[in-house]
């Protein structure tokens, strides 16, 4: 699939199916394809392919140690991925086509690949909602383990998790909402929001808006984006876009706070068109 169109109605048509059917390697192939439009997406696939395979050979059982040390295993010692320790904010980390070209990534664009072999063996395991570092939760028949996808798959226990929000500055104490499970389109948008967020410390508005169109093409009732897109086209002088994207987030917004204010600043932009 080499056209930028053909890419965008296959994420559409992901965008619409429900969170427990999205295929989140293939949507995270697609979404890094937007930026290599002409290349082949075979040779990707069929490594999403060897990863599993790999997986399956491995009598890993109902147990959820075993299980934890065969998906880390494979990902790490028999396909070489780790986390980008010299280079962390490259942009390459977060684009998955250029993470399985160089075998590192952040800790969300790895943790897909971890999620993408586990689900293939349809072992349960989800991205947890952890501040400043994505971790994977794998179960088994007795229990559940976390794993840390940028540090070789290694357990990362209570402790570990709580060093973790000590030094990301995030937060002193673990608590549950740190280890809330994330559907794989929320996965896709934590990956999308890391190039999102690179895009507007380096004062690229016109890619920040880019990376907020393909949110919407893969969660297209995700309001908050919707809301962002309206400010954002609003700062690039397309007041016809900002004021589609508002009233969109209109539309989709449950919160009365955000909506008050968008409806302030949807009347803001219309007397720009006067």
């Amino acid at each position: 699939m080499s056209d930028r169109a053909a890419i965008e109605t296959a994420l559409r048509a992901l965008g619409a199916v429900p969170d427990d059917a999205l295929d989140l390697a293939e949507a995270a192939l697609l979404l890094a394809a937007l930026d290599h439009p002409d290349t082949d997406l075979g040779p990707y696939r069929r490594h999403l392919g060897d990863i599993a395979a790999a997986l399956a050979r491995i009598d890993a059982g109902p147990e959820v140690a075993p299980r934890a040390v065969a998906l880390a295993g494979v990902l790490s010692a028999e396909f070489g991925y780790r986390g980008d320790t010299d280079s962390y904010d490259d942009p390459q980390n977060a684009d998955l086509l250029r993470v399985i070209d160089r075998r590192m990534g952040l800790p969300v664009s790895l943790g897909i690949l971890y999620i993408h072999a586990a689900r293939a063996q349809t072992w349960p395991v989800c991205g947890l909602d952890f501040p400043g570092h994505f971790l994977v939760r794998i179960e088994g028949e007795d229990g559940a383990l976390v794993l840390d996808p940028f540090h070789a798959g290694r357990i990362a226990a209570p402790p570990e998790m709580t060093a973790l929000l000590r030094r990301s500055g995030v937060g002193e104490e673990l608590m549950p909402e740190h280890v809330r499970p994330i559907s794989p389109r929320e996965v896709l948008l934590r990956l999308q929001n890391n190039i999102k967020g690179r895009a507007w410390r380096a004062g690229e508005a016109e890619r920040a808006a880019e990376i907020l169109r393909r949110m919407l093409l893969v969660a297209p009732n995700f309001a908050p984006a919707w809301r962002e897109l309206g400010v954002v086209e609003g700062k690039l002088g397309r007041i016809g876009a900002a004021i589609s994207a508002t009233e969109r987030f209109l539309m989709l917004a449950g919160d009365e706070a955000a909506s008050l204010e968008a409806e302030a600043f949807l009347r803001h932009i219309r007397r720009q068109l006067n």
